[in-house]
């Protein structure tokens, strides 16, 4: 037989084979053609493989799977949460975590938790005994107060429509209403009991989905912004990419690629923090002074890596935030969430805000000079004002405050003050220096009076000052030719400051300031090198960041001058003992809680609440003919009766030329005859309001007047 050639590809058809007859059948059955069923099989199974592996299809499948397992996940976390809301698990297990940590103050804490709360549980089991008993009694006396007062009802409708029928008026009300509710029941049980389990079920996927709680192939892809994890590769790569030549080969010389350099990475807040010794011939700000270029290689903004120097030799620390999450709110103050909180000036801290490990960032205010600097726009006023008014809670602490901008930032302090100042002038501010100039002589007092008696205690005085750069720039000269600002011993402002910061916390009068852009003209280094609690916000330079937290903090890390203009609005970086920090370093990033005005004017009325009869003078007057005893009537304020101490303090702040070496015998001199003068009350010589008043209204009503002094 010839060769037989196909048609479509022309490749030679192989002969066909003999056909075989099988003789056991009969001559009537045709032999059948053969079927092409494997390549049929083949089409299929490539029809069905290109179907499951299309994009379409794995998109539908992954969307099926990832919403089925938000309803799973979400059911065995709502279980989760239930069981350990009836149990003592969660409390175990952080038990078990904070023993894991080494946090044996921790681990007491939720021991005692866990007993409070198996204590809690047992009289709730206890109470169930009974429970039964209690609910049956007080059925049964509420139907019978039902009853008799639907029979009263009745009375009172029979008698008035004079129809005995209307007696049973109220008790078939009753049944009617009844009647109908188990109609509307009934109508409404059947859609309940279908759209229940539904409901149930999107409940559970809305738990789920907001926890993503699906596997994580299944999960959306994150955006490619998100930020990299930090992995010690990518801490040594970024570290060898810096362009130092000695660290690049050093980590190529490293038989572990330069593992050896880093500790453990550890979760800190919103981010990880790592120890990186360096290796010989680096020296750390040479790693300081390339943030940007470390940043940029570990897929970071520079704002979202911080450098600081710790204690150990040739080593840095680093801590790297989680991509975006510096930007996040941290969320409202305690003292506006907790309205109970009260502050303890020596031994309470104030709830300031959180680092960026996340944890608390609490401020001490004990015995410590505050200065706070920045540019202007960037929260100064309101982080010194947020811990003013944590501290206006403790009932004994006392303010003088100047503010200088004088737009009402310090309005709510009116009543808890002793004197509020508020102007930008120059008359303002010649207030404000013979206010501190006040302080200083109150301090002198206290220690004249401390020589006398070692033990005495003195409430504190906080001297507030902000915008002080407008003090030290004042060119108002006063009548000796002495000018009120500059930065020289003849400067008035500047020599009271300076008084304050040498001897004032030893008698805990303190002195607080805030400024702006701080130079050596608008912030002297006497001054600024004062304080003990010293923060700035956004700086231009590193050179003002030194004027701000001083040397030490900057060489070892502290870089305001590197936060963002704007978007770091309340963040401050500060150097203070006065403030928990890891050993080691000598500053802390911190972001300040912020309090609106109307916030900040609910704290100031609570802090008023705990104190009565405050008059906030908004003047130091001096060299005028003063009336002794209407001056007492109005430093006594509203209340009923005022310390003689407090008089005579409240006195000197009125006018200092008038009274500021009055002593106890001239204030009984003055009272002596007016049938006000002073009198015991639990054990303290007091000054009765509503004496002094009556005598005033007699006086005033026989024309006559007080003697002056």
């Amino acid at each position: 037989m010839g060769t037989v050639h196909h048609l479509d590809d022309h490749r030679p058809t192989p002969p066909a084979e003999p056909a075989v007859v099988d003789l056991a059948k009969p001559d009537t059955d045709p032999p059948t053609p053969a079927t092409p069923q494997g390549s049929r099989i083949v089409r299929t199974g490539r029809a069905m493989r290109k179907v499951a592996t299309h994009d379409r299809t794995r998109s539908t499948a992954r969307f099926t799977v990832r919403h089925g397992m938000y309803v799973v996940g979400g059911g065995r976390i709502v279980a989760r949460r239930a069981w350990e809301g009836r149990t003592a698990s969660r409390y175990e297990r952080m038990l078990r975590a904070a023993e894991a940590a080494g946090n044996l103050d921790l681990a007491t804490e939720w021991e005692e938790r866990l007993s409070r709360f198996r204590a809690a549980r047992h009289q709730r089991r206890m109470d169930l005994l009974s429970a039964p008993v209690k609910a049956a009694k007080g059925a049964a006396a509420a139907a019978g107060l039902t009853a008799g007062g639907l029979l009263v009802l009745g009375i009172f409708l029979a008698i008035a429509n004079k129809n005995f029928a209307d007696l049973a008026t109220p008790i078939l009300a009753l049944i009617e209403l009844v009647r109908w509710t188990v109609v509307v029941i009934t109508v409404v049980w059947g859609p309940l009991v279908t759209l229940g389990p539904w409901a149930g079920l999107l409940a559970l996927w809305g738990v789920g989905q907001h926890q993503q709680a699906a596997p994580q192939w299944v999960l959306p892809s994150r955006p490619a912004d998100a930020g990299a994890p930090i992995t010690p590769s990518v801490v040594v790569t970024a570290l060898r990419d810096l362009g130092i030549a000695p660290l690049r080969k050093a980590v190529k010389e490293m038989g572990d690629a330069g593992a050896a350099m880093l500790g453990p990475i550890r979760i800190a807040g919103c981010g990880v923090e790592v120890d990186v010794t360096l290796p010989s011939g680096v020296a750390t700000n040479e790693v300081q002074g390339r943030r940007r270029k470390l940043a940029e290689n570990l897929a970071r903004h520079e704002h979202e890596v911080f450098i600081t120097i710790p204690q150990a030799a040739r080593t840095v620390r680093l801590w790297i935030a989680d991509s975006g999450a510096l930007d996040e709110p941290i969320g409202p103050s305690p003292l506006v969430l907790d309205e109970t909180a009260t502050a303890d000036y020596k031994k309470g801290r104030a709830p300031w805000g959180r680092t960026l490990r996340g944890d608390a960032a609490e401020l001490s205010a004990y015995q410590r000079h505050v200065l706070i600097t920045g540019r202007s726009n960037q929260g100064k006023t309101a982080a010194m004002r947020a811990f003013a008014l944590w501290l206006a809670l403790d009932p004994s602490v006392q303010f003088w405050i100047a503010d200088l901008k004088g737009v009402g930032d310090w309005s709510m302090f009116d009543g808890i003050a002793d004197v509020l100042i508020e102007g930008p002038s120059d008359d303002h501010v010649v207030q404000a220096t013979e206010m501190v100039e006040a302080a200083v002589d109150e301090m002198n007092r206290r220690i004249e009076a401390r020589h006398g008696d070692p033990h005495v205690v003195f409430p504190p005085l906080i001297v507030n000052v902000d915008e002080a750069q407008v003090a030290f720039m004042c060119p108002v000269v006063d009548k000796e030719k002495r000018p009120y600002g500059g930065a020289k011993a003849t400067s008035r402002y500047f020599m009271a400051v300076r008084k304050i910061h040498n001897q004032g916390r030893a008698v805990d009068v303190l002195m607080w300031q805030g400024t702006q852009d701080p130079t050596d003209q608008n912030l002297p280094k006497l001054v600024r090198e004062g304080a003990h609690t010293r923060a700035s916000l956004v700086l231009g330079t590193e050179s003002q960041a030194r004027m701000a937290l001083g040397d030490k903090a900057v060489d070892d890390g502290a870089a305001p001058q590197q936060l963002r203009q704007g978007l770091d609005r309340g963040t401050l970086v500060v150097a203070s003992d006065g403030i928990d920090m890891p050993s080691g370093q000598s500053s802390i990033t911190v972001r300040t809680h912020y309090l609106t005005d109307e916030q900040a004017v609910q704290v100031a009325e609570r802090a008023k609440a705990m104190r009565k009869g405050i008059t906030t003078l908004t003047a130091v007057e001096r060299g005028e003919e003063r009336d002794p005893l209407t001056d007492v009537m109005t430093v006594l304020g509203d209340a009923a009766r005022v310390l003689t101490t407090d008089v005579l303090k409240r006195l000197a702040l009125l006018s200092e030329d008038t009274y500021g070496k009055w002593s106890h015998l001239d204030l009984k001199r003055v009272l002596e005859g007016t049938g006000a003068e002073p009198y015991k009350s639990d054990g303290r010589m007091v000054i009765g309001r509503e004496r002094l008043a009556r005598h005033l209204a007699n006086r005033d009503t026989e024309g006559s007047a007080s003697a002056a002094e």
